[in-house]
């Protein structure tokens, strides 16, 4: 089948009028400066993005996501991707940590909401509301949506892997265009999130930082996210 797009993480093929997604067994990191590979991992984003979809879906919030279609793949509507990647913050961590001189794991007084500009070529920057308005990225009311989704998704997530043991940190979404309505779009899984056990990251920080175990900490959210 003809690749319709091909990116870091996933290949896009064309289903009609929905997509087909393929997920990757290969992991970047700081902007693709570092490549590496982790056996089953597109496995592993692939059912728990699906099994994300799913639970939100069911709490009412509304995305690209149709079905699973095998160990690899899902089939999703088409959508217009809104050019931001949107970050909930509980916890400092990574690129924040680093920015405000914060200790690693210190909790926030309130969830952060943060935009970046989605161009790898800029290296993701992060932009205010009024520059996205400005530069007519989003509409007022389609960034007042992609707010109010973002922190209840936060508040669905955040009570999901709270029952299953885990502490999320703080995730990266994205969103899209289709008929006229905002849907979240892109992936939910250990590569666009940091969750914690005990203190220990079960996500791509391992990857990032080199502290082995990759693969088993990805097994192990996906045995907790089916319950398994």
């Amino acid at each position: 089948m003809e690749k319709l797009y091909e990116g870091k993480a996933k290949i896009l093929y064309p289903e009609g009028e929905n997509l087909r997604v393929y997920f990757k067994d290969e992991a970047t990191a700081f902007n693709a400066q570092k490549r590496g590979l982790i056996p089953g991992k597109g496995v592993v984003n692939n059912k728990v993005s699906s099994a994300l979809f799913r639970y939100l879906q069911a709490h009412g919030i509304k995305t690209h996501f149709i079905r699973e279609l095998s160990d690899r793949e899902m089939l999703v509507k088409r959508v217009e991707i809104v050019p931001l990647e949107v970050i909930l913050r509980y916890r400092a961590a990574g690129s924040f940590a680093k920015r405000y001189g914060v200790e690693e794991g210190t909790p926030l007084r309130a969830p952060l909401v943060e935009f970046s500009l989605k161009s790898d070529a800029l290296g993701d920057p992060l932009i205010c509301e009024n520059a996205i308005l400005a530069l007519g990225l989003a509409e007022e009311r389609e960034l007042s949506e992609i707010r109010a989704t973002t922190l209840k998704v936060g508040e669905l997530l955040r009570a999901f892997f709270a029952e299953r043991g885990l502490d999320l940190w703080d995730f990266k979404l994205e969103f899209g265009r289709h008929g006229g309505e905002i849907l979240l779009a892109d992936e939910i899984s250990p590569d666009t999130m940091r969750l914690r056990k005990n203190g220990e990251p079960l996500d791509k920080d391992r990857f990032r930082r080199d502290l082995g175990g990759v693969e088993e900490a990805y097994q192990e959210v996906l045995k907790r996210v089916l319950g398994e």
